[in-house]
């Protein structure tokens, strides 16, 4: 199974060649605008470095956030879009899933910063159990994720730990880092209808709809 991954949720676009669990290729560049001109170019450059083609693909992978809401929507209508013209099914991974490597057993927990100004310091977080979300995803203001993580045994993989002060020193932390190795590893294991290509927006949008006139 070939699969694509994609990661165009952060001020990084990656994505990732993976067939049958093994890496084929993967590229990373940093770019906060215009993603959506350069991601076609990039995959397609990815695809020639593994002497492959689009209609090779068998699934495509992509983060789904939370993350930049641009980001999100370049994402996840290229992948769409992808999987139209070449029928390999599309699979959303969340952030947070893509930031927990492939393999890990068990429950772990996976928080990545969202507010990072304090006092209003805020995480997203998920619980994943054996490599998939077992929860939505839901941001935890930091005195509801300190009272959470008191005591906690299992892995967490978390960014932005520094804000826990001396209790990060009774924690197994990991690093956190999505990525589209990780997203396009899942996507080859995911169940495609329990796993849709859907942004996950951590937050309602800021707009709101103009009032109906009578």
């Amino acid at each position: 199974m070939i699969v694509l991954g994609l990661n165009t949720a952060f001020s990084s676009m990656e994505a990732a060649l993976v067939r049958d669990g093994d890496v084929l290729a993967d590229a990373r560049e940093h770019l906060p605008r215009g993603q959506e001109r350069r991601l076609p170019g990039l995959v397609a450059e990815l695809c020639a470095s593994a002497g492959m083609t689009l209609s090779d693909l068998d699934r495509i992978g992509v983060v789904t956030g939370p993350g930049s809401f641009t980001g999100l929507r370049i994402g996840v209508a290229y992948a769409r879009g992808l999987a139209l013209v070449t029928n390999a099914a599309a699979i959303g991974i969340t952030s947070l899933e893509a930031a927990v490597p492939q393999g890990m057993e068990g429950t772990v927990l996976a928080c990545l910063a969202a507010q990072r100004r304090p006092p209003d310091q805020t995480w997203w977080v998920q619980g994943i159990a054996e490599g998939q979300g077992i929860a939505d995803v839901r941001e935890v203001p930091y005195a509801d994720l300190s009272a959470m993580l008191a005591g906690f045994h299992a892995p967490i993989f978390m960014d932005g730990a520094e804000a826990l002060g001396d209790l990060a020193s009774k924690l197994d932390l990991r690093p956190l880092h999505p990525s589209a190795i990780t997203a396009a590893l899942k996507a080859s294991v995911f169940d495609p209808a329990a796993h849709p290509p859907t942004p996950v927006y951590a937050r309602a949008p800021d707009a709101a709809l103009p009032a109906a006139k009578d």
